[in-house]
């Protein structure tokens, strides 16, 4: 039978690295890092206060009568983000240079709702999906401590397939047959593009699999709409 010995420093190595551990310097750093998460916390609650005040906006297009009601819903929003790129520009000031990965963990979600809002604005205002630059001045390129790696991105622009099913079932009930063929198109070819993508089995992955159910319900409102030709008498009056 082998014996596996355990060595254990001298007593006084110890209690050397003790008295290390409780020098002035290791406390200064100690308060000094809970100062600054102190301070974080304060701005990631006013920022999330703020992105609350523009999702209440966007989700008055659900009930918006009219495609005029649905833009200057979409304008009001779109104003709203200068609020959100002041607050994000008072969270960047508490991070450390160097050290956004660092803290990133305590406004990642933050963000990517900010992301999430931003993607839903252009959308309304465009019909496309937005792009990087588009983004950036969103949500406020002149922020160089902050960093919208790709991931967050994706997070962000995930949820909108569930906004535009709901915005989809509440076209029709005001009686636009076409709005929901053009958000199906451009469902099918988001859902597309992210399969595109090599996910890992992590929660992006997760969320990226919630789309399909998204997509389908979808696909039910424009069968219904096709199987009762609403969207084809809407183009015969039209014409």
């Amino acid at each position: 039978m082998h014996h596996v010995l355990l060595t254990l420093p001298p007593r006084s190595a110890a209690l050397s690295h003790l008295s290390a551990l409780r020098s002035p310097t290791s406390q200064d750093n100690f308060d000094s890092e809970n100062t600054i998460r102190e301070e974080m916390r304060g701005s990631v609650r006013d920022l999330e206060r703020t992105c609350r005040e523009v999702a209440s906006v966007l989700a008055q297009v659900h009930s918006a009568a009219t495609e005029q009601a649905i833009l200057a819903i979409a304008s009001t929003a779109s104003d709203g983000f200068d609020n959100i790129r002041k607050g994000l520009k008072a969270l960047a000031a508490f991070v450390p240079q160097g050290q956004f990965y660092r803290y990133s963990n305590m406004f990642v979600f933050t963000l990517q709702q900010a992301v999430q809002l931003a993607t839903f604005v252009i959308y309304l205002q465009t019909e496309r999906l937005i792009t990087v630059e588009e983004l950036q001045a969103m949500l406020g390129g002149d922020v160089p401590e902050f960093h919208i790696g790709v991931d967050d991105m994706l997070h962000g622009m995930v949820p909108l397939t569930g906004e535009l099913a709901r915005f989809a079932m509440n076209r029709v009930t005001y009686g636009d047959y076409t709005r929901p063929l053009r958000i199906s198109k451009f469902v099918a070819d988001l859902h597309a593009g992210f399969q595109l993508l090599n996910l890992r089995n992590d929660s992006l992955r997760k969320r990226f699999d919630g789309m399909k159910y998204d997509c389908k319900r979808i696909e039910e409102i424009v069968y219904d709409i096709s199987l009762r030709r609403l969207a084809t008498n809407v183009e015969k009056t039209d014409a």
